[in-house]
């Protein structure tokens, strides 16, 4: 009777320890590292904690005798890369509240598989990615314009915007090299608020995909990768 009383009592100890313990680290990660911890978590591996701050995980012990930084944490029973799948997991969004009223949109065959990308009109890998594009079917690709690289990009990146036809425009210039010379003197509050949005959500580089169940992808992948997670989407 006793231990069914003391058992409650005990395990509201042990989360508080561990709630004090992670607010510690909190507190004592944000000031080696200068910025924001978004959360701190039992890896579940050697007494470490997960560390996820500033769009990085790092790994700590409980007395932060030590601090992995750039470390792939690997199962060593299953070879999984738990890293990677909690870096899914944390930068993941919900798609539907992605502003896409701010993005060129296109669609091609029944448009049924749904993406975006956020993309700097100098970036060369973007202009792979647009040429890739070219050779998807059935696909809504929703393109936010994200100027990051020059005071260039974010001249191109208005001038596109005011297109009557930003998909053309956007393609003649990503694939075609040809490049926009419109106005720039439009409506372009979007592609303020696309730099804004992309630094609420972290993004440091160009091309940077969301699929419609809400997985990042930085950087450009092959063309096999994207056919692949769509069609595991349903």
């Amino acid at each position: 009777m006793l231990k069914k009383l003391l058992l409650p009592v005990l395990l509201s100890v042990l989360c508080l320890n561990a709630a004090a313990d992670e607010a510690e680290i909190r507190k004592s990660m944000e000031a080696k590292l200068g910025a924001k911890v978004e959360s701190v978590t039992k890896s579940g591996y050697m007494g470490l904690y997960e560390v996820y701050a500033d769009g990085n995980i790092f790994y700590t012990d409980e007395k932060m005798t030590a601090i992995v930084v750039s470390g792939q944490l690997i199962d060593a029973k299953t070879m999984k890369n738990v890293t990677d799948e909690r870096m899914k997991k944390l930068t993941a969004i919900k798609f539907g509240e992605l502003p896409l009223d701010r993005a060129i949109k296109q669609v091609r065959g029944d448009g049924k598989r749904v993406l975006a990308t956020f993309e700097d009109p100098n970036c060369g890998y973007c202009k792979r990615l647009a040429k890739d594009f070219l050779r998807l079917e059935n696909v809504t690709i929703y393109t936010f314009l994200l100027p990051i690289l020059s005071e260039d990009s974010v001249r191109k990146s208005k001038q596109i915007w005011c297109s009557a036809d930003r998909a053309k425009a956007w393609n003649d210039w990503m694939v075609d090299g040809k490049a926009p010379s419109g106005r720039e003197d439009c409506d372009t509050a979007a592609v303020t608020k696309n730099q804004e949005f992309g630094r609420k959500l972290n993004i440091t580089g160009t091309p940077t995909i969301f699929f419609a169940d809400g997985e990042r992808v930085p950087g450009a992948v092959p063309l096999a990768r994207i056919e692949q997670k769509l069609s595991q989407i349903k």
